[in-house]
């Protein structure tokens, strides 16, 4: 095995940027596709019935449709079709609309808001009826009582579930390497095809997303311990002590 490149100044401005992009893109990706889960999750429950139907069908699309095609769709059908727009090219958003960054992001975004929305909403269903009661009787008003009742209690009923979607979507940044993002994989083809060297590259960029990966898991393990109503007893179970009364005499 040869690594004597990985002190190449060169190859490691690469990795360097690669990681960054990585680290950027998911942390867009998570929060921006959890925000759209929300709203995609109450446009099913409560909005209008024709905003409901708009919300079924995307979370259908987008859950139906591999997301390698969705990327080119959003890159290479999206992208080329602004640029055909007039004066598009000469407004202030272009720099944007020109990076493979927005697209990677907006792809990803959809797509854990789809998959996301759609365990959200079953919580939502899952929460009794009655804690939502508790809070108007307190006088809640009805944002209040989402924001401080129903949705806390849904991602508590969700929250393995939604980290297991946050691991997966780290796994699935890789893909933006086929739009010319840099990120680390594309950093590792990159090397690859200036050093003739096929395994090292790759086998750097799986111990650097399988650390991710555990760094990922043990930071939102310790999210669902100290989640409010989630964090578990550390005391043994112990069995009560039986209270002895004093007899009365008479």
């Amino acid at each position: 095995m040869d690594f004597s490149w990985l002190r190449d100044s060169f190859y490691q401005e690469y990795l360097i940027e690669g990681f960054v992009n990585t680290l950027w893109l998911l942390a867009v990706s998570a929060i921006g596709g959890l925000l759209l889960a929300v709203a995609v999750a109450m446009a099913r429950l409560k909005g209008p019935r024709p905003l409901a139907w708009a919300a079924q069908g995307f979370t259908t699309v987008m859950r139906g449709t591999p997301l390698l095609v969705q990327l080119f769709f959003f890159y290479y059908g999206v992208g080329r079709l602004l640029e055909g727009i007039p004066g598009v090219q000469d407004s202030v958003i272009w720099p944007l609309l020109r990076d493979p960054f927005f697209y990677g992001a907006l792809t990803f975004i959809l797509s854990v808001g789809a998959y996301s929305g759609e365990v959200l909403r079953g919580a939502l269903v899952s929460v009794p009826p009655g804690e939502r009661e508790a809070g108007r009787a307190f006088g809640m008003s009805p944002f209040q009582v989402f924001a401080r009742l129903w949705l806390p209690r849904a991602v508590q009923l969700c929250l393995p579930t939604l980290t297991g979607e946050m691991i997966l979507l780290l796994k699935s940044v890789p893909l933006v390497s086929t739009i010319a993002l840099m990120d680390l994989l594309q950093a590792a083809n990159i090397i690859r095809d200036e050093t003739f060297l096929v395994y090292e590259p790759l086998m750097l960029i799986a111990g650097i997303y399988l650390a991710m990966t555990v760094v990922l898991t043990l930071v939102l393990r310790q999210v669902e311990r100290h989640f409010p109503g989630m964090q578990p007893t550390r005391r043994r179970w112990r069995p009560l002590r039986r209270v002895e009364t004093a007899t009365c005499k008479h």
